[in-house]
């Protein structure tokens, strides 16, 4: 086909001008109607800790509220006493840990002897990954390595001081991982110990005042790297700063690159336990210390990481059943945190085979349960003016703005079958209030001043919605 000639400029002006002066008032309004284009990506964070602490924490964590912690390791197998094993016995020598290895094992066995012994021959990830979608919680946290410096996959920086290349001969992490994200919706994240008791490289460093830096650069930061480029976690807990600073750990480089260029550059949440001075002070969110519960409001996001077992973070064959926090209990652990602005991280110990046990499984069921029943209350909610109740103890409250809700936690039935509320302010003809698990609206009259007298249903013990705390919600109150 031959090339067909295009009209020239003085054949297209005449017609187009009256359309053009037609067009060019409506082009603003018109312009406006258009979908926006994505914002640019923000500016890349400075490795500095004023840079690394103006960066929002994901949304996703507070909206969570609560998640599971596991402690696993090496430290399993003597199962006694506490995770820090090893050192109790071999460093301060506490005359019970001596006893204990004298008593069970020959005189000349080393704690890297129990490392064939951690077998997790009944270690199954599904298993794990429905027993916490049953709980309740949002996300979990593995120790995949804790300062005994076993890693729980194949670590290449820890070489024959893994679970790949001892005991199990498994990629622990990697199969946790697999069933977390294919079989429930909790976010996966790790635990990770910066130090190590008994390191040489690390023991050489902390002899030169840290001037060294052989264990951080050659150790610590490429298994660190490695951890994050291999399992993408969304939650990187950190832990063991040894007594160094963040210039030796270079802590704010690794999270520079964590929040510009990792592979969960956009999700990941971090603690404050990044070096020697920085908790309760820098990172993402606030743990201050361990078992961290302070009952009032926070101005920073913050997680109370603590333990169903009073005593220890791992397993433990002597623990006795009160040693144990019941279900009440945790329950007050959750509400208290949650309305205090802060995430429950709830600590289980499984065993060296790769169990967990049945006072934990149950204490994770119960909660699902409670959950199930007023987990409304819990996720995906702020805190109110009020925290707690001035007036009647042991009444806590969240709230959800945009529906105009406040929920208040009680955690003692009333004799009586009333509960006084002294904090919210009601409005007659406008205020209703339920009880979660029940539905149907309560009576309820306002006092004088504040507060509000609500009337319970009459229920037995089968009528309950639950057993270990209930939760009214507050429809238009202030």
């Amino acid at each position: 086909m031959g090339a067909r000639e295009l009209p020239g400029p003085a054949r297209l002006v005449p017609p187009l001008l009256p359309l053009l002066r037609l067009l060019l008032p409506l082009l603003p309004p018109l312009l406006s109607l258009l979908p926006s284009c994505p914002a640019s990506r923000a500016a890349p964070f400075d490795p500095t800790w004023d840079s690394l602490d103006a960066r929002p924490l994901p949304a996703w964590f507070d909206r969570a509220k609560f998640g599971i912690f596991i402690h696993w390791g090496v430290f399993s197998v003597p199962g006694f006493g506490s995770e820090w094993f090893w050192w109790y016995w071999q460093k301060q020598k506490i005359p019970k840990y001596v006893d204990f290895m004298k008593n069970n094992y020959p005189p000349d066995f080393k704690y890297e002897d129990f490392a064939p012994l951690f077998k997790a021959n009944f270690f199954n990830a599904d298993k794990w990954a429905e027993l916490f979608q049953a709980s309740g919680a949002k996300y979990v946290v593995l120790t995949s390595k804790h300062h005994e410096g076993f890693t729980l996959w194949g670590s290449k920086y820890s070489w024959n001081w893994n679970a790949v290349d001892e005991g199990p001969k498994r990629d622990l992490v990697k199969e946790l991982e697999v069933a977390i994200r294919n079989r429930t919706d909790l976010r996966f994240g790790l635990y990770y110990s910066l130090f190590e008791w008994f390191h040489p490289l690390f023991l050489e460093d902390q002899l030169s005042s840290f001037h060294k830096q052989k264990f951080s650069s050659s150790k610590m930061l490429p298994e660190l790297y490695e951890l994050v480029n291999k399992y993408q976690p969304e939650v990187l807990w950190a832990d063991g700063d040894g007594g160094a600073p963040d210039d030796y750990w270079n802590s704010t480089g690794f999270l520079a690159w964590l929040y510009n260029e990792s592979p969960v550059r956009d999700t990941v949440v971090t603690n404050d336990r990044w070096a020697d001075g920085s908790i309760c002070k820098h990172g993402g969110y606030y743990t201050c210390s361990d078992r961290y519960n302070p009952g009032h409001l926070l101005p920073h996001k913050w997680e109370n990481c603590m333990t169903i077992d009073k005593f220890s973070w791992g397993y433990r064959k002597e623990a006795r059943i009160c040693d144990y926090l019941t279900i009440n209990e945790l329950v007050k652990q959750l509400v208290e945190t949650v309305s205090c602005g802060g995430n429950l991280l709830m600590n289980i110990g499984p065993t060296p085979d790769g169990t967990i046990s049945a006072i934990y499984e149950e204490r994770l069921r119960q909660m699902g349960t409670w959950l199930k029943v007023n987990g409304e209350a819990i996720y995906e909610t702020n805190t109110w003016r009020s925290q707690n109740d001035t007036v009647t103890p042991d009444v806590w409250y969240t709230s959800k703005p945009k529906e105009k809700l406040v929920y208040a936690i009680f955690l003692k039935w009333p004799i009586s079958g009333q509960l006084f509320l002294g904090q919210p302010k009601a409005t007659p003809g406008a205020t209703e209030v339920i009880l979660l698990g029940h539905g149907q609206s309560l009576k309820w009259v306002s006092s004088e001043q504040n507060g509000i007298m609500v009337e319970l249903p009459q229920l037995t013990f089968h009528q309950m919605p639950c057993k270990w705390g209930w939760t009214l919600a507050l429809t238009n109150v202030v």
